[in-house]
């Protein structure tokens, strides 16, 4: 029998440096976890492993226990958790994006995580408006119950994350650098905030090398975790619109704050909205009239109604989906079999889905109901 599991093998490989998403997924497709023995080379270079790779990961699991259980001291002992895509705890709207986090650190409420949730991001140097718009935004949000995801750095997440923290919906900062590093240093009270008021999370293991091609890694992060993204100011070559491109390519809702078209820092958004990639954002009564399932307060004050009139608040492609999976479970091939949509349309219902908490992804590509 196999020393070792899946999720194991996930907290080991990923805290190798030099060994990266592709790398991991070379083992997983191997299904190496299943493997007796995996502390010499070989296994490792059949799975696809560069030399250095496959002598790193042999010796790492040559004393695999021992070598786990520091990993998860180290975490511990910063008050942070360990979650990996096969935890209970990890996100099902980060399952359904690109290249999923093999491996997540945490330090705050994990619970955060199952929650509605909207991500905002913008410029780094907001103007007064973009400013004022990120509170107003980002506070409405929080008092209905939503989640804010951004990503702590200067400008609009920094104000994002004030707006929001403490309030009903609390805020998860999605980190470009370990979890035990603070950046940018002036948001270190922040930091704190949020970790015992929010969540920090973080796709990098501790003692990763800063470098700037985290942060465009973060942003994925942000998109995914939310069924929708708003975005406050953005120039045209903006970090944002990264992430607002990541948010539209995994089939999630984009808004965007109209702006000033003489203002350099509104040219992105303006753009996205030309574009028909976002619909406009002047409050966040126009967020929940496009996803009225989110409203808390609104749904608080029906806390009666039946579980009929919560389904009206589906759109009829998501009612004829969750009621196929009443019956069995289905893969997203038999969905798409009996309901004839095209395959990038059921995906994005079936995220819609799994946000709204009516159906869960089981392992592979099955999805049953909650």
């Amino acid at each position: 029998m196999s020393h070792y599991n899946k999720s194991k093998m996930l907290v080991l490989l990923h805290d190798i440096p030099g060994i990266g998403w592709r790398t991991i997924k070379k083992a997983v497709d191997a299904q190496l976890w299943q493997r007796t023995m995996l502390d010499s080379p070989e296994p490792w270079l059949t799975a696809g492993f560069r030399p250095e790779q496959a002598n790193q990961a042999a010796i790492r699991f040559s004393e695999c226990q021992i070598g786990y259980d520091s990993i998860i001291k180290k975490y511990e002992q910063r008050n942070a958790q360990v979650i990996t895509v096969e935890s209970d705890e990890y996100p099902d709207a980060l399952r359904n994006i690109h290249e999923p986090p093999w491996v997540l650190y945490a330090i705050g409420s994990l619970e955060l995580l199952h929650r509605h949730t909207v991500s905002i991001v913008g410029t780094r140097t907001p103007t007064a408006y973009g400013r004022h718009m990120t509170e107003l935004l980002a506070s409405g949000f929080a008092e209905r119950g939503l989640t804010v995801i951004s990503g702590l750095a200067k400008g609009i997440d920094g104000v994002a994350h004030e707006a929001s923290v403490g309030r009903t919906g609390s805020t998860i900062a999605v980190l470009g650098t370990p979890i035990d590093r603070i950046y940018p240093p002036q948001h270190a009270s922040l930091f704190r905030r949020i970790a015992k008021q929010g969540l920090l999370l973080s796709e990098a293991p501790i003692g990763t090398a800063f470098h700037p091609g985290l942060f465009p890694l973060r942003n994925r992060i942000i998109a995914g975790l939310s069924a929708g993204t708003v975005v406050i100011e953005a120039a045209e070559r903006s970090g944002s619109l990264i992430t607002a491109e990541q948010a539209f390519s995994f089939d999630r809702e984009l808004f965007a704050l109209p702006g000033p078209v003489t203002s350099p820092k509104s040219s992105g958004t303006n753009q996205l909205i030309a574009d028909g990639k976002a619909r406009i954002i002047r409050s966040t009564e126009d967020w929940f009239k496009h996803l009225p399932y989110m409203d808390m307060e609104s749904n608080d004050q029906n806390s009666h109604s039946s579980a009929s009139n919560e389904l009206e608040l589906l759109s009829e492609d998501e009612r004829s989906v969750y009621e196929l999976l009443l019956d069995h479970p289905c893969s997203t091939d038999e969905l798409h079999e009996l309901t004839g949509m095209p395959l990038g349309h059921l995906h994005a219902v079936l995220i819609n889905l799994c946000i709204n908490r009516k159906v869960q992804q089981q392992h592979g590509s099955t999805y049953t109901v909650i």
